[in-house]
């Protein structure tokens, strides 16, 4: 694949060209020329774009598209597609499909589903088989498969011998392990945020308790085993606190934060509208503010979409009944510059690849091309013709967000939407 991107800035701390606005040549797929002005004589591919910056390829650690058993929802092929459009060169595919992936093989057919497309799919293996939190899956298989990290998604593992066996075992060939973090004993038939909101809503409470509880079991998990643990999408500011303290302690232990959990809060219930029903419940303000200062002061080390497409007839019901989940991808950009500067919304985006076993690429001279294309400063509001998806049932639809993506250049490949 050869291309010639025209007057582009780069947003690359990595890069000698940070801050530059440039013409790159990209030729092989890799970048061969960067410099204030490239004429064009073997008429390659021009990307002449309105505001055009580029940076490192995006990263998200929690995707789930479906396929295969719940195709309605989403496929391999169209989630991403959709990944690609929204400037994400690499996602990890939760194990959520039916079956669930435990296995070599499983991890071997979603691989072959995703070849050849310009986003990188990154298979999780389930941690337990059929994630049903009874017996390990085959961890050491599924990693010699292409798995790059083992997790039952959303569903907490209650049995805390299970976690220290999974941590101990996943240690000798340098495994990551993945627990959600909720203590169901706690959390009950809670479905939003145990507040003010949910008592006057009439709504069953999930405290951030349960929460809390489950952190701090995992991280004294942690600390005995000495394993390698990555707590996803924690949701109050006393797990960001937890998780401070371990990082002081030098546990190997990483994070993340949906997105959503940053910008929304529960709030947005009001309506009691199922687009909002999503786990960890949407929190209050005081946990949002938390939640970023945790993430501009390194305590949590990556954001994430959470994207999780449901099909409409499992959120067109009351809201107790309703499945949790939102879509995150195509939202992604603009919702976290509601919040962030482009800066620093493009340095949350490309973290967490390593511990993930992801390879990265700066923009320079001689590097593979894997870039994500965007206008930061278009300002707009989300609604449904902005929706690559399947499904529909995103949290941020009527929003008005800051920040047009228009694709990725990676694997080969061009995808502008």
């Amino acid at each position: 694949m050869n291309a010639l991107i025209k007057s582009a800035t780069i947003v690359d701390s990595k890069s000698e060209f940070h801050n530059d606005t440039v013409d790159i040549l990209i030729e092989k797929g890799r970048i061969s020329k960067i410099s204030k002005r490239i004429s064009n004589p073997d008429n390659y591919k021009e990307i002449k774009l309105d505001n055009l910056h580029v940076s490192q390829g995006w990263f998200d650690s929690s995707v789930s598209f479906g396929e295969p058993g719940y195709e309605e929802r989403e496929t391999i092929e169209n989630g991403l597609k959709t990944a690609a459009e929204s400037g994400f060169t690499a996602v990890a595919l939760n194990a959520n499909s039916n079956p669930v992936i435990d296995s070599f093989a499983d991890i071997t057919l979603v691989k072959a589903k995703a070849q050849n497309k310009a986003t990188s799919l990154y298979p999780i293996g389930a941690l337990t088989k059929a994630s049903n939190s009874t017996d390990l899956a085959e961890l050491f298989d599924m990693k010699n498969a292409g798995a790059v990290a083992f997790y039952d998604y959303q569903k907490p593992i209650s049995n805390p011998n299970l976690i220290k066996i999974a941590l101990q075992y996943a240690s000798n060939f340098d495994g990551l392990v993945l627990s959600f973090p909720q203590e169901s004993k706690i959390s009950g038939l809670g479905v939003v945020n145990e507040n003010i909101n949910s008592t006057r809503l009439g709504l069953k409470g999930n405290p951030g308790l349960a929460e809390e509880l489950q952190v701090a079991r995992d991280l004294f998990l942690l600390e005995y085993t000495e394993g390698k643990l990555h707590i996803p999408t924690i949701s109050t500011a006393k797990s960001v606190e937890l998780i401070r303290d371990a990082k002081a302690k030098k546990l190997n232990v990483t994070c993340s934060v949906a997105i959503h959990n940053l910008v929304l809060t529960d709030d947005n219930l009001e309506g009691f509208d199922t687009r909002y029903k999503v786990l960890p419940p949407l929190r209050t303000q005081n946990d949002c503010d938390a939640l970023i200062e945790g993430l501009k002061d390194g305590t949590i080390d990556m954001v994430t979409t959470d994207h999780n497409p449901i099909d409409i007839e499992a959120k067109k019901v009351e809201f107790d009944h309703a499945k949790y989940g939102t879509i995150g991808l195509e939202s992604a950009f603009g919702a976290l510059q509601t919040v962030f500067t482009t800066k620093k919304t493009v340095s949350l985006l490309t973290q967490g690849k390593a511990r993930f076993g992801i390879p990265e690429n700066s923009i320079n001279i001689g590097e593979v091309a894997n870039l994500s294309l965007f206008n930061p400063d278009d300002k707009y509001q989300f609604n449904k013709e902005n929706i690559t998806s399947k499904s529909k049932n995103s949290a941020f639809l009527g929003m008005e967000l800051k920040g047009k993506v228009y694709g990725v250049i990676a694997n080969n490949k061009v995808v502008i939407k």
